[in-house]
């Protein structure tokens, strides 16, 4: 992502990096970007309001770095398994058990991304998904492409359609682990609450619907046939 932050903020402790953008996201998780107050940011992780003004011009800027901050842990382990030589399907088992891993442990970056899928600025909407998904997008439609050419997949696929799929199942359950919204819809469909169902289980049923989708090849002459 674009650097959104000045110099100074590169040059202070890990440590109080971590805590600002730590307390940033979780003020901009729960109240949204309009009701965040950056003074309270600046209580809450210990420093000045001066400081926070030396190390970000703007609470836009602040706002941008905290969600690179979020992103770039997920992506970090995205890259890592779409990288690997293994085939599309396991790929895809580890993508699911990485999102059930990471997504409880970094509720409160899950809930900052829900909070910006919702945002309501039109120009900083457009900024935001060019900034998140345009990296993340490459990243599955190159792995599926690359499947596709090595016949690991079905042939009459559109790789970046199915990346774009793809990415909403795993967007959806990572919502259903740290959203209220999305747990509760989670809990009417299974009966069982998020924090309550196994893993295992998550896995094993997404992947057989990802499987039917990567690898079920249906002719077209048996759906012509199927609607006389």
């Amino acid at each position: 992502m674009i650097k959104h932050y000045k110099e100074a903020f590169e040059k202070i402790p890990e440590e109080r990096k971590e805590r600002i953008l730590e307390v940033g996201i979780e003020e901009f998780s729960s109240k949204g970007y309009e009701n965040a107050n950056i003074n309270v940011i600046a209580r809450n992780a210990g420093i000045s309001i001066g400081l926070m003004y030396k190390y970000f011009s703007t609470k836009e800027d602040l706002f941008f770095t905290c969600i690179s901050r979020g992103m770039s842990i997920l992506e970090d382990a995205l890259k890592e398994i779409m990288a690997s030589r293994d085939k599309l399907l396991i790929k895809a088992e580890k993508l699911i058990r990485a999102t059930c891993v990471l997504s409880r442990k970094n509720m409160n970056y899950i809930r900052l991304y829900n909070e910006i899928t919702s945002e309501k600025d039109g120009a900083r909407a457009v900024m935001l998904a060019k900034e998140i998904e345009s990296h993340t997008s490459r990243i599955y439609i190159t792995s599926i492409a690359q499947a596709l050419a090595g016949g690991d997949v079905r042939q009459d696929l559109d790789p970046r359609l199915f990346a774009f799929f793809l990415d909403n199942l795993l967007t959806t359950l990572q919502f259903s682990f740290s959203c209220e919204y999305y747990k509760e819809r989670l809990k009417i469909y299974t009966g069982v609450d998020t924090d309550a169902m196994n893993d295992d289980e998550i896995v094993n049923q997404l992947l057989k619907f990802i499987e039917s989708a990567f690898t079920f090849e249906k002719r077209t002459s048996d759906l012509t046939e199927e609607k006389i």
